[in-house]
């Protein structure tokens, strides 16, 4: 008998079943449960165990892990089975907004269960592996007693109290991670239109984004100072560069949407009177107005 935490695993599509994998490699009990029951035949024949329903599933184990399409997903699932998450961990590794997730903390409060936030920052493959990491927030003292199970999917990254903390930061991430590839994919048609592969900018797409991080952590440090001073860079210049990336993009035929959203913003900063200073200055317009 394994003298490992046994655990549920609710929302089995690839993240979820990557979950259970890496579950089931290092000798945990996994009770599973999908609304398509099809989804765990192949987790079920590695040993994993199948709930006849989501109340049985959250029955089973005192830590349960969700890997939903979002909290929407999540009451759907667990409203009817609600009085179940009495005593239990609910470890929602779903993705969404901060604020649902405190409002989800709240609702599995009063079930009599506690809620942890998670954040995963990986991809399916590299569940199991130690370098990938999880943010998670919600109540120390759960996160601290359950935190082995949880490293057994990834290495773990406790952000605080606030259930919305982990939620936070990997929106973060996401943000940056949406807009970055979007920049590829225009890149990749803009190259397309002028008889370039993907392959063929591959070698120059790489090294643009390997000497991103030089650039995140020089700026940082200014603008966290409130430092856009036009001594490195001017966004009178970067208006202009926008400009030839917008024009370039739409003499080759290509969809103009994204770089046409970059000049836009480019343009209210010259508009908000930045012309000599530093195009960091365009964090100003993008932070929330103050009261």
């Amino acid at each position: 008998m394994s003298s490992k935490q046994s655990v549920t695993v609710i929302g089995l599509g690839p993240m979820g079943q990557a979950m259970v994998h890496a579950l089931l490699d290092q000798g945990h009990e996994v009770t599973v449960w999908n609304r398509t029951a099809s989804r765990a035949d192949a987790l079920v024949a590695r040993g994993a165990v199948r709930a006849k329903s989501a109340e049985d599933a959250l029955a089973a184990n005192e830590l349960v892990v969700l890997s939903l399409t979002g909290y929407d997903a999540m009451y759907a699932v667990l409203e009817p089975a609600a009085h179940a998450l009495k005593g239990r961990v609910l470890v929602n590794l779903s993705s969404d907004t901060p604020e649902k997730a405190r409002a989800a903390a709240r609702w599995v409060s009063e079930h009599g269960g506690v809620h942890l936030t998670g954040g995963v920052a990986a991809s399916p493959s590299g569940i199991g592996r130690p370098e990938s990491s999880t943010f998670y927030s919600g109540p120390r003292e759960a996160f601290e007693a359950h935190r082995s199970t949880l490293e057994v999917l990834t290495g773990t990254d406790y952000r605080g109290e606030d259930p919305g903390l982990a939620a936070l930061m990997y929106q973060i991430g996401m943000v940056m991670f949406w807009t970055s590839m979007l920049s590829y994919w225009q890149a990749i048609a803009l190259a397309g239109a002028n008889g370039l592969t993907a392959a063929d900018i591959l070698p120059f797409a790489t090294e643009t984004m390997t000497g991103m991080p030089d650039f995140l952590s020089f700026y940082a440090e200014r603008i966290d100072a409130g430092e856009h001073s036009g001594d490195v860079d001017r966004l009178a210049m970067g208006m202009a560069s926008a400009e030839h990336v917008l024009h370039t993009n739409a003499d080759a035929g290509v969809d103009t949407a994204l770089p046409a959203a970059v000049a836009a913003l480019f343009r209210r900063g010259m508009e908000a009177g930045h012309a000599a200073d530093s195009f960091s200055s365009l964090v100003g317009l993008l932070k929330k107005a103050e009261a």
